[in-house]
């Protein structure tokens, strides 16, 4: 066949549902392909546009030849006779294309895979399933074999396509029912064991496929149902006995066949709709829907819509229709009248199989919506009304309607228009908040001079369109419009006008007068100036003459990028004054009244080389009366320095040209501008003993007073403060030399305060401290009423006269007290309210000592043995 051959192959129909046991009868002709797939094999990837790639073969059980076949892929294209050409050119990418061929037949659409597959990828050996009787059976079994092999048991690719393996869902079995047999080519050399793995057979649902070792018959042990599952994969095996692996393992496709057990089921019930009471007859208002959950695409899946009942069924019986293939309603009949039939009923039967199958029922109410049938009506025909004119947003008039459709909706919702009598766009009407309301009011500014009466024509309509034709309503506003007291207009608002700064006063600048637009009132401008700020103008208050009241300055501060503005005001004298404002802005031209001064007034210069110092040279007048200077020195600045200008006669290069004493010297320089006006500078020239550039001068006296004058009026006040603290102490020190014992007589304890609240310390004294004693020689009872006594009294030392025994004393009159259960807790923790600074209350101890030291005499300590010896060191020592 040349360079470019094809291979037709078509693989046989497996309808094992022929099969069944005890089953000798032909089944009747059904119309459809000859093969469940056809596979067409080429040996490129690439094919050329008008390509013959093979042939289908459809049978309609007539004579017929030719038939109408389409291709699910527009790139090839199906004769009449079922040849199988390519429209453009076509590039298999993975080595293969699936697509879709059918074609229609007693009203039912038929179709068959189609696989074109590249051979020199896919086939390297010829293999096909085969129909053949079985030994020991009375049926023809359909067998896969195993692709045969290069030669004993060598290992093969396995890159083998094998038809699907088809069976119909739901058989009732007996089970298990065979399916197909597997046959290796090898089973008369050896013995063969034949085995499957994948889903349903070793994996879940586990046991659903079986395979006879032996024999090699795939069996199905219980129905299938598509719609959990529409295929499996399986492996199957084959092993030589005592030989090891016989075959390479063989995919294996089980296709689950749809069979119509499903019936269409309503996606709702009931449907609910609405129609337009003024729809017209075909108009589509809403969709019924149902699904199938057979195979889609197939006749079992294909949903059919009837309507089989319409309650009421008034004014006719079929006022709707429904499209059967899509379950579109459309009206069918005119007559709808919301007023008298608010709702529609309609039974619908959904059947598969084109309407030949499974039913199911459901319901569609259909409300009928009001249509605009009723137009909006104007309560009143035509108003009068006045407005005041300048005014933008003012209330004109409020245009109540009516209308008869349904309330609040939008066919009784209003719009209105101005349809004659504003050309100009000076009014505006829009809706109420009721929506049964237009409003008027002033888009903008009206003028009583220009139009004092406009007449409105203004037309009302519904948010939503007529239903059919009907007379719009319209009304007829005459607005009147009321003359107000105008503000004088000045023409121009602002008026710039040059004049020279120097101007005299008295002089006439400028004219400047206001008009009222109120030409019928007659009226008479007043003016006035406002925020003259600097006060050099004047107006005449009837004329509007503005005249120089006093001298203008262009280098004044209230002058801004050399203009000067004022505000001028005109006043009308009506009752109720209105007042218009002008704005007239003066630009000064410059002349020369500023002479150039020298900026800096101070300078330092060596006496010794001298460095030049740059003066710089401010002029307040323009640049025409300003730059190049020039200088003169004057008096006897002359005979010890030397002025000049700098290159760009703007500064003064000021040179010390004679030795001088260190001092300061003024230094006169006369510096005059581009027209000679002049001005005299004097600047203070410090001269210092030093050379060049680095200038060095002494520290001189602050006010009359060196450095050392003041670090001395500074220590003198420090020594004075030091010796006013230390009298200060010299003098307590004096007044303490009073000594005290260290224990007396009265129990210091007679100082320390209660308080129930904050006190004032020692300043707040007006209390009975007597309470407070508790000494050792006048205790209560008893003290603490927490602790009964429990033995007998102690009995304490008095106190000694010898002072040589107050350390037994002491120890003694401790340990009694610390066995005295009647004795208060002195050295315990005590919390007391604040007694005030410096105070004089004792010490809280039992041992009753002194609450200052200064008070006391520590030089007896000294007395009481070594034991003291100590604490009179510590406390004795004076101030350190």
């Amino acid at each position: 066949m040349g360079a470019f051959w094809f291979v037709e192959l078509g693989l046989l129909t497996l309808f094992l549902q022929a099969f069944k046991p005890g089953s000798s009868e032909e089944s009747k002709c059904i119309p459809g392909f000859n093969s469940e797939m056809y596979i067409f094999k080429v040996e490129r990837n690439h094919l050329q546009s008008g390509r013959r790639l093979g042939k289908v073969v459809f049978d309609d059980c007539t004579s017929r030849t030719s038939f109408l076949f389409h291709s699910e892929d527009s790139r090839f294209k199906v004769d009449g006779d079922g040849t199988l050409k390519l429209k453009r050119g076509v590039t298999l990418h993975n080595g293969h294309k699936e697509f879709y061929v059918s074609t229609q037949s007693m009203g039912k659409k038929i179709t068959v895979p189609v696989r074109v597959l590249h051979e020199a990828r896919h086939y390297h050996h010829h293999h096909e399933m085969t129909t053949q009787p079985q030994p020991g059976s009375s049926l023809s079994l359909p067998v896969l074999s195993f692709p045969k092999s290069s030669g004993g048991l060598k290992r093969r690719k396995r890159d083998w396509v094998i038809p699907p393996v088809n069976f119909p869902e739901n058989e009732r079995g007996p089970f298990p029912q065979n399916m197909v047999q597997i046959r290796s080519s090898n089973d008369k050399e050896v013995k063969i064991l034949y085995s499957i793995t994948g889903n349903g057979a070793d994996q879940p649902p586990v046991g659903l496929f079986t395979v006879d070792k032996n024999s090699g018959i795939l069996y199905v042990t219980q129905p299938l149902d598509r719609e959990k599952k529409d295929k499996y994969i399986l492996l199957a095996h084959a092993v030589a006995v005592g030989a090891g692996k016989a075959e390479a393992p063989m995919e294996i496709i089980v296709k689950v066949i749809d069979q119509n057990d499903n019936k269409p089921v309503f996606t709702q019930n009931p449907f609910m709709g609405t129609v337009p009471e003024a729809a017209k007859p075909g108009d589509e208002f809403m969709q019924v829907t149902a699904t199938d959950a057979d195979e889609e695409g197939s006749a079992n899946s294909d949903v059919r819509y009837t309507i089989l009942s319409q309650e009421p069924p008034l004014p006719s019986p079929n006022m709707f229709v429904i499209n059967s293939v899509t379950g579109g309603i459309r009206v069918n009949a005119p007559g709808l009248d919301r007023e008298k039939i608010l709702k529609y009923t309609l039974e619908i039967q959904a059947a598969d199989m084109e309407g030949n199958g499974l039913t199911s029922f459901g319901k569609a109410i259909i409300t009928v919506t009001d249509s605009n049938d009723n137009a909006p009506q104007f309560v009143t025909p035509s108003y009068t009304v006045s407005v005041p004119e300048n005014k933008v947003d003012a209330l004109v008039v409020k245009m109540p309607v009516t209308d008869g459709d349904e309330p609040h909706s939008s066919a009784w919702a209003t719009t209105f228009k101005i349809v004659d009598g504003d050309p100009e766009g000076l009014f505006n009407v829009s809706t109420g908040p009721s929506k049964l309301e237009g409003i008027i009011t002033t888009e903008k500014p009206l003028d009583f001079e220009k139009n004092n009466k406009y007449t409105l024509l203004v037309t009302v309509a519904n948010e939503v369109p007529f239903a059919f034709p009907l007379p719009t309503s319209t009304a007829t506003v005459i607005v009147n419009v009321e003359d107000v007291n105008e503000a004088p207009v000045f023409n121009p608002v602002a008026k710039i006008i040059r004049k020279p700064e120097d101007l005299p006063v008295d002089s006439d600048l400028v004219l400047y007068t206001a008009t009222d637009p109120d030409t019928a009132r007659n009226q008479k401008v007043t003016y006035k100036i406002k925020n003259d700020v600097a006060g050099w103008l004047s107006i005449n208050k009837d004329t509007g003459l503005i005249k120089v009241k006093t001298d203008m300055d262009r280098e004044s501060t209230f002058v801004q990028d050399n203009k000067y503005s004022v505000v001028v005001l005109g006043t009308d004298n009506d009752e109720i004054p209105a007042t218009g404002t002008g704005t007239l802005i003066i630009e000064l031209e410059d002349v020369n009244d500023n002479p150039p001064t020298i900026d800096e007034r101070m300078i330092k210069v060596c006496n010794k080389e001298s460095s030049p110092q740059l003066l710089s040279i401010t002029d307040k007048d323009g640049a025409g009366f300003a730059a190049p200077y020039t200088v003169q020195l004057q008096g006897s600045s002359l005979s010890n320095w030397t002025a000049r200008m700098n290159d760009s006669k703007t500064g003064i290069i000021l040179t010390l040209k004679t030795m001088l004493d260190s001092g300061d010297y003024t230094v006169v320089l006369r510096v005059s501008d581009n027209q000679g006006l002049h001005q005299e500078s004097t600047i203070l020239a410090s001269v210092c003993d030093c050379k060049g550039a680095d200038v060095q001068c002494a520290d001189k006296a602050v006010a009359g007073f060196g450095l050392s004058s003041i670090l001395g009026i500074l220590g003198a006040i420090l020594l004075l403060l030091l010796l006013s603290l230390l009298l200060l102490m010299f003098l307590r020190k004096r007044g303490g030399e009073k000594k005290e014992p260290l224990l007396q007589e009265d129990d210091v304890r007679d100082n320390i305060y209660y308080y129930d609240e904050e006190g004032g310390g020692e300043d707040d004294q007006d209390f009975d401290l007597s309470v407070l004693h508790r000494g050792l020689d006048n205790r209560p009872d008893v003290f603490r009423n927490d602790i009964a006594p429990t033995m007998a009294r102690p009995e304490y030392r008095p106190r000694p006269a010898n002072p040589a025994d107050i350390g037994n004393f002491i120890d003694d009159n401790l340990k009694a007290a610390d066995n005295d259960p009647t004795a208060p807790p002195y050295d315990s923790l005590l919390v007391f309210d604040y007694e005030g600074g410096g105070s004089e209350a004792g010490s809280l101890s039992s041992l009753n000592s002194s609450s200052s030291g200064d008070d006391q005499d520590y030089d007896l300590l000294q007395q009481w043995g070594p034991r003291f010896k100590k604490l009179s060191d510590m406390y004795g020592g004076g101030e350190d």
